[in-house]
């Protein structure tokens, strides 16, 4: 586990995952053409309930892997899986 800084929206902050979920993070980020950084904010922004940022990222990362297999092979994307 490491500890990571960040920003969101202005705020420092911080967050602490395993090397495998910022890895995962990273590559959500890539894929989507937008920031570390921009990512959490929104993962952060889509919390029902006050908690563990860092609990919530985890989450996503997983919903994100495990729907990941489900894209249809029109999908741009899907050629990165190959």
């Amino acid at each position: 586990m490491r500890k990571h800084s960040v920003s969101i929206r202005g705020h420092r902050t911080s967050i602490t995952l395993e090397n495998a979920f910022m890895d995962a993070l990273r590559q959500m980020a890539r894929e989507r053409g937008i920031a570390v950084a921009g990512l959490i904010a929104e993962i952060d922004g889509a919390r029902k309930s006050p908690g563990n940022l860092s609990s919530a990222i985890r989450v996503a990362v997983l919903d994100w892997a495990l729907n990941r297999g489900h894209r249809s092979p029109d999908d741009p994307d899907s050629a990165d899986r190959a």
